[in-house]
Formats: C-alpha cells, structure tokens, sequence
C-alpha cells in the first residue's frame, strides 16, 4: 500500500500543500512588514536574500510545479473516468515536474553564483 503510486502522490500532494500555505504565510510577514516602516521591511527582505532562501526558492518552485502537475492529473483522473492511466499519468506529471524544476532551478542557482 505504502509504496503504490496513489499513495505516493498523496504524501507529495500534502507535503507540497503544507510547505506552499509556510511561504504564503512567510512571504506575508516580510511584505507585511512595510507598515512597520522601511528599517523592518529592509531588515526582513535581506534575511530573505540569503543564499540559503535562494535554494528554498528552488524548493518552492519544485513544490508549485509538482502541486500544479498533480492537481492537473487528478482532475483528468477523475472528471473524464481514465482510472486506467493513474499510474502512468503520475510517472508523466512527475517526469514533467522535474524537468520544469530544472529549467526553472539552473537560472535561480545562476542569479545566487554571480551575487555571491
């Protein structure tokens, strides 16, 4: 049970969701924090531009791409009934996933190389 492609997209699914709803709610206390005034907003948005935030914003496109991919197989799964194709459609949204990470990782890594 645990190592079927159902269950695995399931775990990813949740583990993307959770991470995506942290952003969001750290993304909000740094722009949140203009109102404090420019000093904070300033403070805040140079702890963000570490190079540490720069792989986490790898991370992050890695979990909006696959929780995009996925939810996309899943409405195809179950709107046009192609239950047949679940593993197969998992593997495609998975492959597709890591490729778009990659494109979009390598300008990401290339920005945070040259700032260094």
């Amino acid at each position: 049970m645990y190592k079927t492609t159902g269950f695995i997209s399931f775990v990813l699914r949740r583990f993307t969701g959770i991470a995506l709803v942290l952003y969001l709610f750290m993304h909000m206390w740094v722009i949140g924090s203009i109102n404090q005034g420019p000093e904070v907003f300033n403070s805040r948005l140079n702890i963000v531009q570490t190079p540490f935030f720069k792989l986490a914003e790898i991370a992050l496109l890695a979990a909006v791409v696959y929780h995009g991919l996925d939810g996309i197989r899943l409405l195809m799964v179950n709107w046009f009934k192609i239950t047949e194709y679940r593993k197969s459609l998992f593997y495609a949204a998975f492959a597709l996933s890591v490729l778009l990470v990659i494109a979009g990782g390598i300008p990401i890594l290339l920005f945070m190389l040259e700032g260094s």
